[in-house]
């Protein structure tokens, strides 16, 4: 990957998982008001917002090792969030086209970052 590649890769990444976390928050603030609605809420909100803050910590990397710790973090907690909410979903809580939407957005950044993960470790 030539550097402008690259730079374009990080950058819509940041942008991605930034919008990711915006989008996370608009759904919890609309989530029911129970108990275990608030309990896996709060863990779906530590998770997803630690997707685009872990990636951006990523990105100012001082080393490749550094930057594949980062990176795993970001992956650990896409992978998390994609876990909260399919809890969410199969216990009727946010059963919705919003809630899946999410899903699908995790499980596809977890997959490019899994893969960016990797082929950098190959380098």
């Amino acid at each position: 990957m030539e550097n402008n590649e690259k730079l374009d890769f990080v950058n819509v990444m940041k942008a991605r998982t930034k919008t990711f976390v915006l989008d996370a928050i608009k759904f919890y603030q609309v989530m029911p008001k129970t108990e275990e609605s608030r309990i896996i809420g709060r863990q779906f909100m530590r998770s997803s917002s630690s997707v685009g803050a872990n990636y951006r910590a990523a990105c100012r990397s001082r080393s490749k090792a550094e930057f594949h710790s980062k990176l795993s973090v970001t992956i650990e907690e896409a992978d998390e969030t994609a876990f909260w909410l399919e809890i969410l979903i199969a216990a009727d809580i946010a059963n919705n086209a919003n809630a899946n939407r999410l899903l699908k957005e995790a499980n596809e950044i977890l997959a490019i970052l899994a893969k960016a993960r990797k082929t950098v470790s190959n380098k």
